[in-house]
């Protein structure tokens, strides 16, 4: 073995035998011929295959196709794994444009009087309730203990009595209601503590409210039966005091008058202002305010109230229609009391405030 190591590392003693000992080293280039040139670059085989195309994935600007499904999974991968999440509905912010529009900040509803800022997702929701609450009534979804009045004619619906000394819960139903009807007949004068109120409900819905008092006197209305103005002689001045020719300079251009049909008078409309005998009538019952939502009016859910007022509103008897006064009751209120008494000098009243 020591012999071995030795002649290894023993000195060439000529330059043959160097290079002898150099072609026994690397064999590999025994075959190679004298006349190749090792100066070239060796050849490097080029083996690819091609990939399936992906549209769905930008690479480098350019767009190759890809399996849908295999990209949708990859991206929740990414999601996953950037513990962000995405939300892919994209929100569109209306904007509006200031013209000098009258209700570019504050917006009112033609049908329930609110005020809200258009675009706002908090007033236009406070808006959409309350504007359903106004129309078809408040929700009601029923008491234990329900004064309710009976009557034959009702169908579908039922009216409840509520008094001062109901439970809180009937008081704060009777107020949220009470916030309904001071829309459409104003605030401050309706409800007080010495009322009795009387709820319509209807698909669990208050859709009507009739607030009554006790009162000693009242004065007949004076029928404007008899007060109707003289059409043909009130034409005949405005056709005497109207020109029906016009002159400008040489040249005259003839008015035209056109007859139109006479209309038939119609007793749905009570006009003028509110007129009462001098001579005051005892009365018990007083009809201080009454509404129905819009949604269910035509309905004679007023008819109902009144009603049930005259059956329930003293223990010991039942009223007579004409015996209901009202308190100065407006254009509808005046159609609405005259049909019900059937005259036109039905009881009116002066509401006094506690």
């Amino acid at each position: 073995m020591q012999a071995k190591i030795n002649s290894f590392f023993k000195p060439c003693s000529s330059p043959t035998t160097q290079t002898e000992t150099l072609d026994s080293h690397h064999s590999p280039l025994e075959n190679l011929s004298d006349e190749e040139d090792f100066t070239k670059e060796p050849e490097i085989p080029i083996i690819y295959t091609r990939r399936a195309q992906n549209t769905y994935k930008e690479n480098d600007g350019l767009l190759t196709e890809k399996d849908p499904k295999k990209f949708d999974s990859e991206q929740h991968l990414l999601i996953a794994k950037s513990k962000n999440v995405l939300n892919k509905k994209r929100k569109y912010v209306q904007f509006h444009l200031d013209l000098g529009q009258s209700d570019f900040l504050l917006h009112t509803c033609k049908t329930c009087g609110f005020k809200f800022a258009p675009g706002d997702e908090g007033d236009e929701r406070a808006h959409k309730e309350i504007h359903k609450n106004y129309s078809h009534g408040i929700i009601f979804k029923g008491w234990r203990n329900e004064r309710v009045i009976s009557m034959q004619s009702l169908e579908g619906g039922r009216v409840i009595l509520v008094l001062n000394d109901d439970p809180t819960a009937h008081i704060n139903k009777v107020q949220d209601v009470i916030k309904m009807m001071e829309m459409e007949l104003g605030d401050g004068w309706i409800f007080h503590k010495h009322c009795k109120v009387y709820l319509y409900i209807s698909l669990q819905r208050v859709a009507g409210c009739l607030v009554a008092e006790s009162i000693n006197k009242a004065y007949r209305l004076v029928s404007n039966s008899d007060q109707k103005l003289d059409v043909t002689t009130t034409l005949k001045e405005v056709k005497k005091s109207t020109p029906t020719t016009l002159q400008f300079g040489s040249i005259s251009f003839q008015r035209e008058i056109v007859k139109k049909e006479n209309k038939k008078e119609s007793n749905d409309t009570l006009l003028g202002g509110i007129i009462c005998e001098k001579d005051e009538v005892p009365a018990i019952c007083g009809i201080r305010a009454i509404w129905v939502s819009p949604s269910n009016r035509r309905k004679h859910i007023a008819t109902h109230l009144l009603n049930a007022t005259r059956k329930s509103f003293c223990s010991d008897m039942i009223l007579e229609q004409c015996q209901l006064a009202f308190s100065q009751p407006t254009n509808v209120g005046k159609l609405l009391a005259s049909s019900y008494t059937n005259t036109k000098s039905f009881l009116v009243y002066t509401t006094h405030s506690y």
